[in-house]
């Protein structure tokens, strides 16, 4: 992973010392709350419903072990002892008193963190592939050119103020797991026919209050572009973007009423003034920031197979949780592990401060000492000898992190909703454990299969619920909590937005219709390895309608 230099190091120190001089000033009534609100926002931290928040950077979601320890030591001294991973691949402190802000800010500085450019109208963090370097269908590793993009876009003088917040993903796979279509850029690494590598760049994804798919407006740019090709896109937006009106103020709606040609035609343009300039990127920096993303050294562990083929025998749980949160690794010899931060009732996201430290020492142990956030809200341990498998399934079943449920219907995004957040119409966080609990028989999930369920406390959309295959949006009507159900979205390289369903269904029917929408998958598919989105695909919204609104209709 990246290494802070002399020159981070510092700018971070000067940022942190900064803001501690704001914080007093606001403590001691200096500047009004007004006055106030841009320059905490510059240093992540939110006035949510109860308290203030911290939302804490984790580049590309890559993470060490002494990071993860810190993280669990600012839950534990300064918040409630535990902390929230987002669809963003940060983390949010729901409850740290303001006061404490500069101390934790120092903290985050010295394992090389900082909360720079979580908030505000700028570039946010950019995510990547959370299987990123070890993944076995993976082109390139994403991250060197996800970590070219943060430290140019680092308090940018030119993009640090635009007409919205600006997002950017980057994989390096043929499987999308880093849901680029949803970005104001997406980029795919791919080789051309000569082998070079370079990117397909999508713009004008983006889901809120109007949602819409990236459209691909470059099929191939060489890496040394990247920089020159990004500023050209950033200043056709900056030029040309609303700041009238917010609600219309993002890339995806000058995309959508320029057109995707013509757009991409205006970006054409202004990087032909560019991509022969300073932008260009020297292949010597290029390959210097990449070794920092070496692989570890994965000797060879040809036991693992024997190993693991005697544990599945011992034990029915590792055999499922084997199954579901192992995935295949780039060396036969190990494998990728998800944790899953989504035990059945429990709030998705949430790890507390021991779970971290716990997770910090697995990863110093067994996994070369790297975690990864992905942005479904679980941890990753992305190198793990397959030999060690059965040690680490056992030191996560003793600290509540071995449910067996990746990619289930129980794995469940959501964002902190009407319990924490001021923007929110309605609860996310009673939703989501109400339906892990409906659906906590494990054997019950696996024969459902893959199912992404994806719920929203607000049309913000935080909680990703138009690529649902299943969304909840939370909303409120009359004074009252209502939820609203897509089907048939998607956030993989097949990137697809959910359609409303119907009405929506209050507090105490929500769990309900959720089941009579998998009964009714079950009943229509074509077999047991029809996946859910496959079966919503091939038939439609009809079968689901009816099962839902039926009785309704005859009534009327």
């Amino acid at each position: 992973m990246y290494r802070y230099d002399e020159f981070d190091h510092d700018f971070v120190r000067a940022r942190v010392a900064e803001f501690s001089d704001q914080v007093a000033r606001r403590l001691a009534g200096e500047i009004t709350e007004d006055q106030f609100k841009p320059l905490r926002l510059m240093n992540g931290v939110y006035l949510q419903l109860h308290a203030y928040m911290l939302r804490i950077a984790i580049p590309y979601g890559t993470l060490n072990s002494k990071q993860l320890r810190m993280l669990a030591h600012i839950a534990r001294t300064y918040d409630k002892g535990y902390g929230h991973f987002t669809t963003r691949q940060n983390l949010q402190f729901n409850w740290p008193a303001l006061a404490d802000m500069p101390d934790i800010l120092a903290d985050l500085a010295s394992v090389e963190m900082h909360a720079i450019q979580t908030s505000g109208n700028c570039i946010r963090n950019v995510t990547a592939d959370h299987f990123a370097g070890a993944a076995a269908d993976e082109i390139a590793d994403p991250r060197p050119y996800a970590e070219i993009l943060r430290q140019w876009s680092s308090v940018h003088p030119e993009f640090s103020y635009l007409p919205r917040k600006f997002k950017i993903a980057v994989t390096g796979a043929s499987r999308d797991r880093a849901a680029i279509q949803t970005h104001d850029i997406g980029l795919h690494l791919k080789k051309d026919a000569g082998g070079r590598l370079g990117f397909a760049v999508y713009v004008g994804g983006g889901q809120g209050r109007t949602p819409m798919v990236a459209k691909k407006i470059r099929d191939f740019l060489p890496e040394e572009d990247l920089l020159s090709y990004t500023t050209a896109i950033m200043r056709v937006y900056n030029l040309y973007g609303r700041r009238d009106n917010k609600y219309k103020a993002r890339i995806k709606i000058l995309v959508h009423e320029t057109g995707p040609e013509e757009f991409a035609r205006q970006v054409e343009a202004e990087w032909d003034e560019l991509r022969n300039g300073g932008l260009k990127l020297p292949e010597a920096d290029i390959r210097a920031i990449e070794a920092y993303f070496e692989p570890p050294p994965l000797a060879d562990r040809p036991e693992g197979d024997d190993a693991v083929r005697a544990a599945r025998l011992d034990s029915r749980s590792f055999g499922a949780w084997l199954d579901q949160n192992v995935t295949t690794h780039r060396h036969p010899d190990y494998a990728a592990v998800t944790i899953s931060l989504k035990g059945i009732g429990e709030v998705p996201g949430d790890a507390s401060d021991s779970q971290m430290d716990a997770v910090a020492d697995l990863a110093e142990r067994y996994a070369f000492d790297e975690i990864r956030v992905s942005h479904e809200q679980n941890l990753i341990l992305p190198h793990v000898a397959r030999a060690d498998l059965k040690a680490v399934h056992d030191a996560l079943v003793d600290i509540g992190l071995a449910t067996a449920n990746s990619n289930l219907i129980s794995d469940i995004i959501a964002c902190p909703g009407l319990d924490y957040c001021a923007l929110a119409n309605a609860r996310s966080i009673i939703v989501a454990q109400n339906i892990s609990k409906r659906f906590a028989s494990l054997e019950r999930q696996r024969d459902i299969g893959e199912l992404k369920l994806k719920i929203s406390g607000c049309i913000n959309a935080c909680g990703h619920h138009h690529v649902g295959h299943i969304g909840i949006l939370g909303v409120e009507k009359k004074g009252a909590e209502l939820y609203q159900v897509t089907l048939g979205g998607s956030g993989d390289e097949n990137t697809s937005v959910g359609e409303i369903i119907g009405r929506g269904f209050g507090p105490d029917e929500i769990t309900d219709a959720i089941e009579t929408i998998v009964d009714t998958y079950l009943a229509i598919r074509l077999d047991a390895g029809e996946k859910f989105l496959d079966a919503y695909r091939r038939i439609g919204p009809a079968p689901f309608k009816e099962a839902l609104y039926a009785g309704e209709a005859k009534a009327a």
